[in-house]
C-alpha cells in the first residue's frame, strides 16, 4: 500500500501543480468545452507515474513476478489515491481562484471525466506491459 500512496501522491501533486501553475497561465478561457492543445501534454503525468508506480512494486514487493491482476489492481490504488488529490485541487481552484463559476464547473467536470478514462485505459496498458507472469487457462 506504501507504494501506492507514494505514486499516487506523484500523479496528485503533478496534477494540481499542473492546474495551478500552466493551465492558469497558458490557457486563456476555461469555462470553454475547447481543449487547448497544451493540455494534451497532461496525460504524460499518470502514464509516467503509473509505469513507474507499477514497476516499482512488480521489481521490489514481487521481487520481479507479477500476474496481469496484481498489476491492475496495483495501478487503480495509485489512480484512486492521484485522482482523489486531482480532484481536490480541482474543486479548490474552481471554487477559490475561480470564484465558483458553474460554468468552469461543468468545463472541469468535463475534463476530470476524460481524465478518469485516460487513467483508466493507461491502467490497462500499463498492467499488459509489466505483466510478466503468464496465467494459462485450460
Amino acid at each position: 500500500m506504501k507504494n501506492s500512496v507514494i505514486y499516487g501522491l506523484l500523479i496528485g501533486v503533478l496534477s494540481a501543480i499542473w492546474l495551478f501553475v500552466v493551465i492558469r497561465t497558458t490557457v486563456s478561457d476555461l469555462s470553454d468545452s475547447k481543449v487547448a492543445p497544451i493540455e494534451y501534454a497532461s496525460i504524460f503525468i499518470p502514464l509516467i507515474g503509473l509505469y513507474f508506480g507499477v514497476k516499482n512494486f512488480r521489481d521490489g514487493e514481487l521481487k520481479g513476478q507479477m500476474g496481469f491482476l496484481e498489476a491492475l489492481i496495483q495501478s487503480f490504488k495509485i489512480l484512486l489515491v492521484g485522482g482523489a488529490l486531482a480532484i481536490f485541487s480541482v474543486i479548490l481552484y474552481v471554487n477559490y481562484v475561480l470564484a465558483g463559476n458553474d460554468t468552469s464547473f461543468q468545463s472541469f467536470s468535463g475534463r476530470i471525466f476524460g481524465a478518469l478514462l485516460v487513467g483508466v485505459i493507461f491502467a490497462f496498458g500499463v498492467s499488459l506491459l509489466l505483466t510478466t507472469k503468464s496465467n494459462k487457462v485450460d
